[in-house]
């Protein structure tokens, strides 16, 4: 049932189960295996993160109103809470990690950008994208943001992690470059279409700040397309600057 106000503060699953899960986890392996302040402080961000994606009216306005407030939760999902995700996870928690026959493949520079990649991808062709919507497969919606968060911190770590192996900074800043380049089309496609390619948010029952849905859209791949143009280009810069000094 649509709650009514587009501005609504809602619990949802996503956080009231697994924000709590995730966060005990955590408390159990800082435990056994510990972590600098800053690392713990950066797992906190990330289910900060989360909360904001999924209690704030953020969540409201994407699940029913606004292909924007969507593609920011997305990229909440994707990249911001990832980022931080993996930043929290100390030496000796990755090491233990690393062990995984199936994580250290995953985690291959190689799979990782492409499975980050096909995933974003996927979850933006319009019959998918609408189906998660719909609320036909309540369940689907849920899959789209564990696909999003997952393979976030699959693609965010081969760039802060050093096990199970340590690339170069140029190696970094190279893999940096890629992840910019192939997932910009994304936002600058969905700004430059002609006409809307996402029948649910054609027919939503009102229309918030008085955008219809072709200026919706063009926000949205403006707002996704510079989002990921400012943080994965920052992320190279940082890792080439490195290059060049440790190359001086």
């Amino acid at each position: 049932m649509v709650a009514t106000s587009p501005y609504a503060w809602q619990a949802d699953v996503d956080t009231t189960v697994v924000v709590p899960a995730l966060s005990l986890l955590y408390l159990f392996a800082v435990g056994r295996l510990g972590a600098p302040r800053w690392r713990i402080g950066c797992w906190a961000g990330a289910m900060g993160m989360l909360a904001v994606a999924f209690w704030t009216p953020l969540h409201h306005l994407g699940l029913h109103y606004l292909l924007t407030a969507h593609l920011l939760q997305n990229v909440i999902l994707a990249e911001w809470a990832p980022l931080l995700a993996v930043l929290g996870i100390s030496a000796p928690m990755a090491a233990t990690l690393a062990r995984a026959a199936p994580w250290r493949a995953a985690s291959h520079p190689a799979l990782a950008l492409p499975i980050w990649l096909a995933n974003y991808f996927a979850w933006h062709v319009p019959v998918i994208y609408d189906a998660a919507l719909d609320g036909q497969a309540a369940w689907l919606i849920h899959v789209e943001h564990a696909c999003y968060f997952a393979t976030g911190v699959i693609v965010w770590w081969p760039l802060l992690q050093d096990v199970p192996r340590r690339l170069p900074s140029g190696a970094r800043a190279a893999y940096a470059f890629a992840a910019f380049v192939l997932a910009s089309p994304l936002g600058l496609l969905l700004a430059l279409l002609p006409r809307p390619i996402y029948p649910f948010y054609e027919h939503v029952s009102t229309r918030v700040w008085g955008l219809g849905p072709l200026a919706d859209q063009e926000i949205a791949g403006v707002t996704m397309a510079s989002e990921q143009a400012i943080v994965l280009f920052a992320i190279f810069v940082f890792w080439f600057r490195r290059f060049l000094a440790e190359e001086a």
